[in-house]
């Protein structure tokens, strides 16, 4: 089962909505019919998210668009039921590059909220907080009270909320990027405690808030010290060099073989020493369901991949594998297929090394 769908492709960048997402739906469509009695209030209340989470895609076509402007692209954008990702291929090099983008997303929903501020305004049809509830009162301000909050809380200085990047932007402009992430990361699992705390006693939706901020910050740190750790180490220390290929003249039934022969899972095309292409895993299982294991090979291998360079760097790979979205890609020199490297050989070979320091106290590979 797919669990998400996509909606659209909008300024170049898919759109998807997760399943889950129907569930805050419906816990809406319930809760307006809950107060109001009325099938026409729980139509109201399904009005009501929907344009919300147009809000919310507003705001990440916000930091999408702006790292764009930066040389930045992204991969899509997905809805869940606790908001909206856009997953950026990279964060941009630059820390004051880093704080446009975090602060891009807020900024839409700023101007969403003066934008009915100022038609409440112009209708006079703006009443006392006091008189608003969850499913009543003045929709268009509701509204707008929800953009502001969207606003307040994505600033709130936590990985891998908007203002966690805005803290770490800051930080990094002043000292190290890899202690600046330590520091936001602290201050985010510090405020995902806070919330966790006060979820206890009063509402439970909190405790699920604080776990996705807690995962989020320490990801976020661990995935810059392993960007740090990888500086200055070549590809070549790193790569797979004991591995199989195909040739453009092979059908799903090689892939099989030889898929059943070892632990390889992806397979470099080669064809007189030179990579046309990359056979996955997830691929070649969806096209041996469709066509059967006589299909070539030729129609199923990616050929857009980017291609390492013996002399390149492991962060560089690692940049290039988050960046593609791939699960191998090839390392060539002079044009010859010489290994594979995966984001798992990259873990070993951190693993490898981490041991050979803290352990034997030689000279590491």
């Amino acid at each position: 089962m797919k669990w998400q769908w996509k909606l659209g492709t909008f300024a170049g960048i898919d759109v998807f909505v997760h399943a889950t997402f129907l569930l805050i739906v419906g816990w809406y469509a319930f809760i307006y019919w809950q107060q109001t009695g009325t099938l026409f209030g729980a139509l109201e209340g399904v009005a009501f998210i929907l344009l919300l989470f147009a809000a919310v895609t507003l705001h990440e076509y916000g930091h999408a668009l702006t790292a764009r402007k930066f040389g930045v692209r992204t991969r899509d954008i997905t809805l869940y039921p606790i908001g909206g990702v856009a997953r950026l291929e990279r964060m941009p090099d630059k820390p004051i590059q880093e704080l446009w983008v975090a602060l891009a997303g807020p900024a839409v929903n700023v101007v969403i909220a003066i934008i009915l501020f100022g038609w409440l305004v112009f209708t006079n049809s703006l009443v006392p907080l006091r008189e608003l509830t969850l499913a009543t009162g003045s929709f268009i301000e509701r509204l707008m009270i929800v953009n502001v909050f969207l606003v307040v809380f994505n600033l709130i200085p936590a990985f891998p909320m908007d203002g966690g990047r805005v803290l770490r932007a800051v930080l990094a402009m002043n000292m190290d990027y890899v202690r600046a992430t330590q520091i936001a990361a602290t201050i985010g699992q510090g405020m995902a405690f806070l919330f966790g705390f006060i979820g206890l006693f009063s509402n439970p939706f909190l405790l699920f808030i604080a776990f996705f901020v807690w995962m989020g910050a320490s990801q976020e740190a661990s995935m810059v010290q392993i960007k740090n750790a990888l500086g200055g180490i070549p590809v070549t220390r790193a790569m797979l060099t004991d591995f199989q290929t195909l040739s453009p003249r092979d059908t799903l039934s090689r892939v099989a073989q030889l898929m059943l022969a070892g632990s390889q899972r992806d397979f470099p095309v080669v064809d007189s020493g030179r990579v046309v292409g990359i056979v996955t895993r997830d691929d070649f299982l969806k096209a041996l369901m469709q066509h059967g294991e006589h299909w070539p090979v030729t129609h199923v291998m990616h050929t857009n991949l980017p291609i390492l360079d013996s002399y390149e760097m492991v962060e560089r790979a690692l940049m290039r594998l988050q960046e593609s979205g791939a699960p191998v890609l090839p390392v060539t020199h002079a044009g010859q297929l010489v290994g594979i490297i995966t984001p798992e050989n990259i873990t070993e070979y951190l693993m490898i090394r981490s041991a050979l320091k803290a352990g034997a106290r030689v000279p590491v590979i």
